[in-house]
């Protein structure tokens, strides 16, 4: 969801003012994924390197993340979303962390939309956190080398219980993955369009579903 920055700044406004926005682009997402009938959406919220950010943009975003969780939980919930998170919570303020698992609690029978939000996560980090599950359990004698395939090695990431990406949308005109789901991207298709983040709307989300729906898909076949 990239282009908040350039947004505010192209229309004069604040940075804090771009990632508000964005909220609203956020909620749009939603709401069209529910439309089309997706049955799983992940948004890349917050990356391991966006700590580097300055002091207060990133006490900022998690305030906002708190306050956007707050305001929208009850309506994602009346429209049968249910909620996750992917990536190292662990930094986050304790009130964040409660709030966050307050909603995955109330949000965990809902069926219409799996919204998962990848939040201080970074997919170099979940391959290397997957290789070191599976090397201790090789180190205790519960498996063996030669067991681990890629099946086994799919188990150990954030997002196992979830089919594969079958699409990556990225905005605002930048063209690469930013350590973004490194492993579940293998196949996906890629779909890169200039709109601003806080401008994306249902408009530009049917046009990336279009365009995938034209893609013929192969997986190294013919």
């Amino acid at each position: 969801m990239d282009g908040n920055g350039r947004w505010a700044e192209k229309n004069s406004l604040t940075r804090a003012l771009g990632h508000r926005a964005g909220v609203k682009a956020v909620k749009r997402s939603v709401e069209s994924a529910i439309k089309h009938g997706i049955k799983v959406l992940t948004v890349y919220a917050f990356s391991t390197e966006n700590w580097k950010r300055p002091v207060e943009e990133v006490s900022f975003l998690m305030d906002l993340f708190y306050q956007t969780v707050e305001g929208q939980l009850k309506s994602l919930h009346k429209a049968g979303v249910r909620l996750s998170f992917i990536g190292d919570l662990s930094p986050l303020s304790e009130r964040l962390k409660s709030q966050l698992l307050s909603a995955v609690e109330l949000t965990k029978d809902n069926q219409t939309l799996d919204l998962i939000v990848a939040i201080n996560y970074g997919g170099r980090q979940e391959i290397v956190n997957a290789c070191q599950m599976l090397a201790k359990e090789v180190q205790a004698g519960e498996i063996s080398v030669e067991e681990i395939t890629e099946a086994r090695f799919e188990d150990a990431l954030s997002l196992k219980d979830y089919p594969p990406v079958d699409l990556l949308i990225r905005t605002s005109g930048e063209q690469r993955v930013s350590n973004f789901l490194l492993w579940q991207l293998a196949y996906a298709e890629l779909y890169f369009t200039n709109c601003h983040w806080p401008d994306f709307g249902e408009k530009e989300f049917e046009a990336a579903l279009k365009e995938y729906n034209r893609r013929d898909r192969r997986f190294g076949g013919r």
